[in-house]
């Protein structure tokens, strides 16, 4: 069975699997205050050449959404997504449990547009709506695409003339960044945002994020929010060991940017099989659409999953990962070309 369903199916990347072996027999401080953790921050900081920003090594990517958002938000605050935010759909009501609504406009190719950001914010005038107070979207996005440099300075200056924070979900940061229609650098991107995080659990590590705040009012006490919502485990120092290891030696870009050429190899090959897709590749993940008759034959073969059906058609994702090789490439498109041909 070829496994294309999610970018965290395996345990993690060798060379992460070989730092935490080669560092098992040491002994260090808890909650992410180890030199290890020191290290991988100070690497990040370096990373977006900002070193008054501070850096925190959290569990995953939902508890550290509700973290960012629930501490930067008063009680009648509110957060602003696209529909298809991670935060609206796939988060299991974690931001809304902490008693600040998620309020939403239509997604553009999954992305959150500014003027759409200002409408909304326009048709919440008063004390008797909740109060916006921060932007949340996520780079790439929940369907692989990428925001541009422009959408994201548009953004940005939305944020700073209603004096909003902007935070960017980094789950899939990497593939962004590596894909080829990014026109920007982390550094760029970290200076448009408040705060945004670096994702390891989908990108070769066993689990875990690097929380990134850049404005040092959102920065105060998010120690204490952290810890709150359970995003602050003892062993901080397995974090900091995962995070040293992959910003050395280019490891964070390398596994993206390998994902991202395995999935546009089978984007690319898929199309000359006359097979139509949602979106257009740009990250590691694609959205093939097949004919109902076909999916049972694919199950066979193939872990993936699917995205949305009708009464004709199916569209499924396909996502790379670290473990994903050329090979699996080449075989989910001979066995695609043969069930097509049959």
């Amino acid at each position: 069975m070829i496994n294309l369903r999610n970018d965290y199916c395996g345990v993690c990347h060798p060379k992460i699997l070989e730092a935490l072996c080669s560092k098992s027999k040491n002994t260090y401080v808890g909650y992410g205050l180890d030199n290890e953790s020191i290290e991988a921050e100070n690497k990040i900081k370096m990373l977006i050449n900002n070193p008054n920003a501070s850096v925190y090594f959290t569990v995953g990517g939902t508890s550290t959404n509700k973290i960012v958002i629930a501490h930067a938000l008063k009680s009648y605050g509110a957060v602003i997504a696209c529909d298809s935010g991670h935060i609206n759909v796939h988060e299991t009501g974690a931001i809304e449990a902490t008693g600040h609504k998620v309020i939403t406009v239509p997604n553009v190719n999954g992305k959150l547009i500014a003027k759409d950001v200002e409408e909304l914010i326009k048709g919440h005038p008063d004390f008797h709506m909740v109060k916006p107070g921060i932007v949340y979207i996520s780079n790439a996005t929940e369907y692989g695409t990428v925001y541009t440099k422009s959408e994201l300075i548009s953004l940005s200056n939305v944020c700073k003339k209603y004096k909003l924070y902007f935070y960017i979900d980094g789950a899939r940061l990497g593939c962004a960044l590596t894909s080829k229609v990014c026109d920007y650098t982390i550094e760029e991107m970290a200076s448009l945002c408040d705060a945004f995080y670096i994702g390891g659990t989908k990108n070769g590590l066993i689990l875990g994020e690097a929380l990134v705040v850049t404005n040092e009012t959102l920065n105060e006490d998010i120690r204490y929010a952290i810890k709150c919502h359970g995003g602050m485990y003892a062993k901080g120092f397995v974090n900091g060991i995962m995070f040293n290891e992959l910003f050395s030696n280019n490891l964070f870009f390398e596994i993206a940017k390998n994902e991202n050429k395995l999935a546009e190899k089978l984007y690319n090959e898929l199309s000359k099989l006359g097979v139509k897709f949602l979106f257009k590749q740009e990250t590691n993940q694609i959205f093939p659409i097949f004919d109902n008759s076909l999916i049972s034959e694919l199950e066979k073969e193939i872990s993936f999953e699917v995205w949305s059906s009708n009464e004709d058609s199916t569209t499924i994702r396909f996502v790379t990962s670290f473990l994903t090789t050329d090979e699996d490439v080449n075989k989910v498109i001979h066995l695609i070309k043969n069930i097509k041909q049959n």
